[in-house]
C-alpha cells in the first residue's frame, strides 16, 4: 500500500465517542498486519466524556520521525466541534470524513458524510459503535490495511460480548462508504488555478 510516503490521520469528536479506542484498533492492525511503521497518539480535554477528543495515526513506508500529524491527508469529525477545530489542518488535496448525524455545516466539497451514528442505532441498537461504524468507512475509503486483517484487529480488543454488535458496525460503515467513488470528488483547487 505505502512506499515511503507520509499518511496522516486525525480521528476526533466528543469524549465517550470512543475516538480512541478506533484509532488505536487501526494502528494495531496497520502494525501487525502490513509491512507499514505506525505511530498513534492522543489527547482529550478534562472534561473526558463530552469533552473534546482526538487521536492522531501517522503511517509510512520508512521509520517516522516524528509521531505527531502535521498536515492531515484524513479528518475523521464526528461532531461539528470537531469539524470546525480541526479542519484548518488538512490538506488541500486532504479527505473529510464526517458524521452526517452530527456535522451538517462541511468547510469543502471533498467531504463523505456518512450517518455513522444513526448506522450504529440501526445496526446495534446503540451509538456507543458509532465509531466502529466510522472505522469501517475510513478503512474501506483508504485501503490502508484489508478490510479482514482490520475486523480481526477489532474482533481482538473490543470487550468480550460486544464482538458481533462492534463487527456489525463495523461492516455498515464499509459498506455506507462504497457509495462514495473518490474519483468524483471535487478536485483541489490551489491558489494559482484561481488566477488563472
Amino acid at each position: 500500500m505505502l512506499t515511503t510516503d507520509r499518511y496522516e490521520m486525525r480521528f476526533s469528536g466528543s469524549g465517550g465517542q470512543g475516538i480512541i479506542t478506533a484509532a488505536i484498533v487501526l494502528a494495531e492492525a496497520v502494525a501487525t498486519k502490513t509491512k507499514n511503521y505506525v505511530s498513534q497518539t492522543q489527547s482529550y480535554g478534562p472534561e473526558a466524556r463530552g469533552g473534546t477528543s482526538k487521536a492522531e495515526i501517522v503511517i509510512s513506508g520508512s521509520p517516522i520521525d516524528y509521531p505527531k500529524a502535521i498536515q492531515l491527508d484524513l479528518l475523521l469529525a464526528m461532531n461539528q466541534a470537531s469539524c470546525d477545530a480541526y479542519f484548518a489542518d488538512l490538506k488541500a488535496d486532504g479527505l473529510l470524513v464526517t458524521d452526517a448525524t452530527l456535522v451538517d455545516q462541511v468547510p469543502t466539497d471533498r467531504v463523505v458524510a456518512i450517518p455513522f451514528t444513526q448506522i450504529a442505532v440501526s445496526q446495534a441498537g446503540k451509538t456507543l459503535v458509532a465509531n466502529m461504524a466510522a472505522l469501517g468507512a475510513v478503512v474501506h475509503l483508504t485501503q490502508i490495511v484489508s478490510p479482514k486483517a482490520m475486523e480481526s484487529a477489532l474482533l481482538a480488543r473490543v470487550p468480550k460480548g460486544t464482538e458481533e454488535m462492534n463487527a456489525k458496525a463495523y461492516r455498515a460503515g464499509a459498506r455506507a462508504a462504497k457509495k462514495f467513488d473518490l474519483d468524483k470528488l471535487p478536485p483541489t483547487v490551489t491558489p494559482e488555478d484561481e488566477e488563472v
